[in-house]
């Protein structure tokens, strides 16, 4: 059975506002930062000072995660003094909501003051360079479903929000990248730190040999199921975006090879980097200029 909330398709500016203004009601800071989390990151959550928690039922018209590993909760707080948003775990298309609910949040953000959206996942490795535990800084995309018209803006364009014909050469800020590499070597992260573009598919099957040997070969470095619908919604909003993925497996490619992906693999490896990974973004954040004219 798909989620019940599939049956009302989409969502209305009314809608996100509502729930903006719900959310609102009942903070006493508006957020500069918005965070989501992917598979095994929810710890990054964890950072925040001052903290106020809704779970995701009881937000109105947020829909449910229904994944093993997203805790469901939107977390609001304090991370080395800039006020953010974060949400332990994320909606996808495989889980039966139509593209436009799962990126319902993104507009929330938005309505609520954030300027700068980070987004996290756990993917596979397709770059052969690639270790699992990397982390790779994400550079651009390609996006799958867009081909056969599965994209977030598709149907009427909300005008309150962007432009009916986004821009998507500069998805993904270039002076926020430069700063991640920046607080990267500082750190000391810089043997674990890549760059790359990320490929998003359906799911919520792993790709087959013969789907990453293609996706490989078309440029992509890592493949997941999430955080390209979330970048062209924040950008249609005028939203800076920042992302980045944790290579939880490495993508098979070899027809002898005895390896499976398997989710738990995913959230294991989120584990072990967890610390490391809010240390970077807690440095990132830091680092941030809150200024609308840097969009």
């Amino acid at each position: 059975m798909f989620p019940e909330s599939n049956a009302a398709p989409g969502y209305t500016y009314d809608e996100c506002r509502a729930t903006a203004d719900w959310l609102s009601s009942r903070l006493s800071v508006r957020p500069l930062v918005g965070i989501v989390c992917g598979s095994g990151l929810g710890r990054l959550a964890d950072g925040l000072k001052d903290q106020v928690v809704f779970k995701y039922s009881d937000i109105p018209n947020f829909p449910k995660s229904t994944v093993h590993g997203h805790a469901g909760r939107l977390v609001f707080g304090t991370l080395k003094g800039t006020p953010c948003v974060c949400m332990q775990g994320r909606f996808h298309l495989y889980e039966g909501y139509p593209i436009q609910k799962i990126t319902l949040p993104i507009r929330v953000f938005k309505l609520m003051g954030v300027e700068t959206v980070i987004l996290t996942n756990a993917a596979g490795g397709l770059n052969q360079d690639y270790r699992v535990g990397d982390v790779m800084i994400i550079k651009d995309h390609i996006n799958m479903p867009g081909f056969a018209g599965i994209n977030p803006l598709a149907g009427p364009n909300e005008d309150k929000f962007g432009v009916r014909f986004p821009c998507m050469s500069d998805a993904y800020n270039r002076k926020l990248v430069r700063l991640a590499q920046e607080v990267g070597s500082e750190l000391g992260f810089s043997d674990f730190l890549r760059e790359g573009v990320y490929c998003v598919l359906g799911g919520p099957s792993f790709e087959t040999i013969a789907e990453c040997r293609m996706l490989n070969k078309l440029g992509a470095d890592a493949v997941g199921m999430s955080t390209v619908h979330e970048a062209i919604v924040a950008r249609h909003c005028g939203m800076r975006v920042f992302a980045l993925s944790l290579i939880s497996n490495q993508a098979v490619m070899d027809y002898e090879s005895e390896e499976r992906a398997n989710h738990e693999e995913v959230l294991q490896t989120g584990d072990e980097r967890a610390q490391q990974l809010e240390k970077f973004v807690a440095t990132f954040i830091s680092r941030l200029e809150h200024d609308a004219a840097t969009h």
